[in-house]
C-alpha cells in the first residue's frame, strides 16, 4: 500500500478521535449547566404588599415621586390630586422625643413614653405631599396607607393615628404645614404615618391611595413604594 495513503488515513483518524472528545466535554458541560438547583427560590411576587384585586397604578422607590388622585372628590369633575414622595421609613426606634415632648407641652402636662404592642416594634413613614390638583385638600395616612412586610399589610389603628397627629402638629408649630391640616395648589408639606410591625421584620413596601384603601364599591387604585 501507498505509504501516503496509509499517512492520510492515520490523521484522519486521529482527527475524529479529537472531534468525538470535544463533542463529549461539550455534552457534559451542557448537562453541568442545565441541572437545576437542589433548593430553587421562590419567585416573589412583584406586587407583593398590594390589597388583592386593587389596581397597581405603578410601583417607585423611596425619593421617587408619584401621583394619585383621590377618586370620591367632592366636586367629582374636579379631584383632588396629590404627589407624594416617600423620604424615609425608621423603625425600631422610640418616637421622636421632640415630637412627644411638644405634644406633652401643648395639653399642659407630662405624657408616658409612647410604647409598641408586645412584640411590635414602631415604624415611622415620613412622605413629602405636594397639592397637585386646583384646589385646597386635605389627606393624611389614617386608612390610606398601609406598611407591608411581604404580603402582609398594617395599617395605623387608632393610637398610631394619634401619634400622625402628633407629629403633623409639631411641624404646623414649626412653620412647616403638613396636609394633615390642609394645603393650597402648589403648596407642599411633611406627612407621617405611624405603624406597629412585628420586631425584628423589616417592611418591604408602602401601599398609597389618595383616601380609603377599602371603600364601599371596593378596594381603590394605588401605587407600591417598594423598600427593598
Amino acid at each position: 500500500m501507498d505509504a501516503r495513503l496509509k499517512v492520510s488515513r492515520t490523521v484522519a483518524a486521529a482527527v475524529l478521535l479529537v472531534v468525538m472528545a470535544a463533542c463529549s466535554d461539550n455534552s457534559d458541560q451542557a448537562s453541568k449547566g442545565t441541572t437545576a438547583p437542589d433548593t430553587p427560590t421562590a419567585p416573589v411576587a412583584p406586587t407583593a404588599g398590594a390589597p388583592p384585586g386593587a389596581e397597581v397604578l405603578g410601583t417607585v422607590r423611596t425619593g421617587e415621586p408619584f401621583t394619585v388622585t383621590v377618586v370620591y372628590s367632592d366636586p367629582a369633575d374636579d379631584p383632588d390630586r396629590w404627589q407624594f414622595t416617600v423620604r424615609s421609613v425608621t423603625c425600631g426606634k422610640p418616637l421622636d422625643p421632640a415630637v412627644m415632648a411638644h405634644a406633652a407641652e401643648s395639653v399642659g402636662s407630662p405624657t408616658p413614653t409612647p410604647t409598641p404592642e408586645a412584640g411590635k416594634q414602631f415604624c415611622v413613614v415620613a412622605i413629602d405631599a405636594l397639592n397637585a390638583g386646583k384646589s385646597e385638600a386635605v389627606w393624611n395616612a389614617d386608612g390610606s396607607v398601609s406598611l407591608n412586610v411581604g404580603d402582609t399589610r398594617y395599617t395605623q389603628p387608632q393610637e398610631d393615628a394619634d401619634y400622625a397627629l402628633d407629629y403633623a402638629q409639631y411641624y404646623f408649630d414649626k412653620g412647616q404645614t403638613g396636609p394633615t391640616f390642609g394645603l393650597n395648589p402648589g403648596s407642599r408639606g411633611p406627612a407621617h404615618g405611624v405603624f406597629q410591625i412585628p420586631t425584628g421584620q423589616q417592611p418591604t413596601s408602602i401601599w398609597v391611595t389618595g383616601s380609603a384603601i377599602t371603600t364601599i364599591d371596593g378596594v381603590e387604585p394605588g401605587w407600591l413604594v417598594l423598600l427593598k
